[in-house]
């Protein structure tokens, strides 16, 4: 009983997984489903200007309002 149960709940997942990737790809063609928007690399140039400055990764984290991480990934990716 327990088995049938368990199949059961295992295909009405499947069919919810296939209605979800119909929709994102219907979301997609239509421009809707975009994902979610570049916070961090955005402020590149902001970044780098304030560099140039001389500011402390700390301190152009705190103006631009991302983490010091993602200013020194900036900073790693400019580089290369």
């Amino acid at each position: 009983m327990l088995t049938m149960i368990g199949a059961i709940a295992t295909f009405e997942r499947e069919l919810m997984l296939e209605r979800q990737a119909e929709g994102i790809e219907l979301a997609k063609r239509r421009g809707a489903y975009k994902g979610r928007k570049p916070t961090a690399m955005a402020k590149g140039n902001e970044v780098l200007a304030l560099v140039a400055k001389g500011l402390p990764r700390s301190e152009i984290a705190k103006r631009t309002g991302i983490s010091i991480s993602s200013v020194q990934r900036i900073l790693r990716s400019q580089s290369n």
